[in-house]
C-alpha cells in the first residue's frame, strides 16, 4: 500500500453503494428504536395531558398539563399501603431469593458436597414439570401462606433458573482463591461471602433485576391466596381499578364538583396514569444495575 509524504497510509474511499448500505441500516435501527420508545412516551405523555383535549388526539406533545388523575389516584386509602406493600415484597423478596439461589448454586459446585449432582438435576426438572395452578394452591394453603406476607417471598428464595445462571459463572472463578481461604481455616460461609460473592457481582446483578421485575410485577399469588385488604399489592389494586375504569371515575369525581370531575378525569386518563404509575417505578431499577447486566449475563451462559 503506497503511503503519503508525511507517512501515514491513505484512507479507503467508501464506496456510493457501502454509504448507501450503512444509511438503510442506521434508518432501519432508528425507526425499531422509535416503535419501542413511542410506546412509553405516548402514555406519559397522555397521563400528564388534559384528558379532554388529549382524548381529541395527541401525538408528540401534551395537550395542556394536568396532575389531577394522579392526585385522585393516590387520595383513595388503598393505594400507599399497597405501595409499600410491592415495595417491601420487591425488597425483600429479591434479597432473599439472591441469599437462597446464590448459595445453593455454590452448594452444588462443591465437590465435596454428596449427591450434588442428583440434587441439582431434580431442581432443574422443576423447569419442566409443573404440576399446575390447583397442587400449587393447595400446597401454599397447606404452608400457611394463605393472607400471609410470607406468600410473596418464601416460595422464591430458591429458584432454578438463577440457579443455573449463577453456578456456570461460580464454576468460571478460580478454584485457587477458595482452596487459599479454606487453608488458613475458613469456613464454608466465610468462603461464600467474603470471596464468592464478592467476585460474582456480576451475575448477582443481573439475577437482582430479573428477581425485582418479577416481584413487583407478580399479582396472581395475590389474587388467589390473599383476601385481606391490608396485603393487597399495588399490582392487584391497579388490576382492579384498571378492569373498572369507569367505577373509578365515579369514586374520584365524589370528591370534586360535577364541572371539575367531568372536566379533568376520564376512563382512558386513568389506564394510562395506572399504566405510569406501575412501569416507571422498575425502570428506575435498571440505570444502576445496567453495567453489570451484560456481563453477568453473558459470562454465566457461556456454559450450559
Amino acid at each position: 500500500m503506497k503511503k503519503e509524504k508525511n507517512g501515514k497510509s491513505p484512507s479507503k474511499r467508501r464506496s456510493p453503494s457501502g454509504i448507501l448500505a450503512d444509511f438503510a441500516i442506521c434508518a432501519i435501527c432508528f425507526v425499531f428504536m422509535a416503535m419501542c420508545i413511542y410506546p412509553f412516551y405516548y402514555v406519559i405523555i397522555y397521563s400528564v395531558s388534559d384528558p379532554n383535549q388529549a382524548a381529541a388526539g395527541l401525538l408528540f406533545t401534551p395537550k395542556g398539563f394536568s396532575l389531577e388523575t394522579f392526585k385522585s389516584l393516590f387520595r383513595l386509602n388503598d393505594i400507599p399501603g399497597a405501595f409499600l406493600i410491592s415495595v417491601a415484597r420487591s425488597l425483600i423478596g429479591t434479597v432473599l431469593t439472591l441469599i437462597g439461589s446464590s448459595f445453593f448454586a455454590y452448594l452444588v459446585t462443591n465437590r465435596k458436597m454428596i449427591g450434588r449432582t442428583a440434587v441439582y438435576r431434580i431442581v432443574i426438572m422443576t423447569m419442566y414439570i409443573n404440576a399446575g395452578l390447583i397442587p400449587w394452591y393447595m400446597t401454599m394453603k397447606a404452608y400457611g401462606l394463605q393472607n400471609s406476607f410470607l406468600l410473596y417471598v418464601l416460595p422464591g428464595f430458591v429458584t432454578a433458573y438463577y440457579v443455573i445462571l449463577i453456578k456456570t459463572y461460580m464454576e468460571q472463578l478460580p478454584k485457587e482463591l477458595e482452596e487459599s481461604a479454606r487453608m488458613d481455616g475458613a469456613g464454608i460461609f466465610t468462603v461464600f461471602s467474603r470471596i464468592i460473592m464478592p467476585l460474582s457481582k456480576p451475575i448477582i446483578a443481573t439475577i437482582a433485576v430479573y428477581a425485582v421485575v418479577g416481584h413487583w410485577n407478580s399479582w396472581t399469588d395475590n389474587y388467589f391466596l390473599v383476601s385481606d385488604s391490608k396485603l393487597q399489592t399495588l399490582q392487584m389494586v391497579l388490576y382492579n381499578y384498571l378492569n373498572q375504569a369507569n367505577r373509578f371515575q365515579t369514586m374520584s369525581s365524589s370528591s370534586m364538583d360535577a364541572a371539575a370531575a367531568a372536566s379533568m378525569i376520564t376512563p382512558t386518563s386513568i389506564k394510562m396514569c395506572i399504566t405510569v404509575v406501575v412501569v416507571v417505578p422498575i425502570m428506575c431499577v435498571y440505570p444502576f444495575l445496567q453495567r453489570y447486566f451484560v456481563k453477568g449475563i453473558m459470562m454465566g451462559a457461556v456454559k450450559g
